[in-house]
């Protein structure tokens, strides 16, 4: 969770507003800084329930699950809540067979609102299932998650054109949606969407680019 300027009190309680006695209270950004780590049995670096957090420069390479993924991003609002300008290698020849035999992501995205990616490099993405890209943080199961669509924003996001063959694997309910702000992840311009391929998406904007993975729409859409 972010810093507020007065953590112990509420500085004006509103009787209209009695479910957050805080609302008033601002939230301090958490800027954290230049993290590298690989090799770890499950994530390089993991944000829990949080609000105005921010990753900036971190690299990560070589983890099971996710390079970086970020769960419940609800606690301020205003899509605050980032990972920017972070280098996501999937897999490097220091390898090992446990990894060899896994199928990680880049980044799993929350299951919550507020949340965006700026800036970012992913590399090496190219073996078993394992995808740049992937949603709802801890959605392993239908008894895990709530079943809503949630928007991931982004932009300037890039991708390998050798060594990622595969940009999204959406987890359970397949039913989030990317807002890419520039076109760098669909290539269909700027406000463009990403989301999990079904029938109602059989549209002439759109567009089913992933194996298993994404329909691609424009901004008309």
């Amino acid at each position: 969770m972010e810093p507020r300027q007065f953590p112990c009190k509420a500085v004006t309680y509103d009787p209209n507003n009695a479910t957050d006695p805080f609302w008033q209270n601002p939230a301090i950004p958490a800027h954290f800084w230049n993290l590298t780590s690989w090799k770890n049995g499950r994530n390089g670096a993991i944000a829990e329930r949080v609000g105005d957090v921010q990753f900036h420069n971190f690299k990560v390479a070589d983890n099971i699950l996710a390079g970086i993924e970020f769960s419940l991003t609800d606690m301020h609002g205003d899509n605050t809540t980032r990972i920017d300008n972070a280098l996501i290698i999937g897999r490097t020849n220091n390898t090992d067979d446990i990894l060899n035999a896994a199928s990680p992501f880049g980044i799993i995205s929350p299951r919550t609102e507020n949340f965006r990616i700026d800036d970012s490099r992913f590399f090496n993405f190219d073996w078993n299932d394992a995808a740049a890209l992937s949603s709802c943080s801890h959605c392993f199961h239908g008894a895990a998650t709530d079943s809503g669509a949630r928007t991931v924003r982004s932009r300037n996001l890039t991708f390998d054109n050798t060594t990622v063959t595969r940009i999204f694997n959406y987890q359970y309910p397949w039913r989030s949606i990317y807002l890419d702000e520039d076109g760098t992840i669909t290539g269909k311009g700027p406000k463009s969407w990403a989301t999990n391929k079904y029938v109602h998406h059989n549209q002439t904007e759109c567009e089913y680019k992933d194996f298993w993975g994404a329909t691609y729409c424009d901004n008309t859409v």
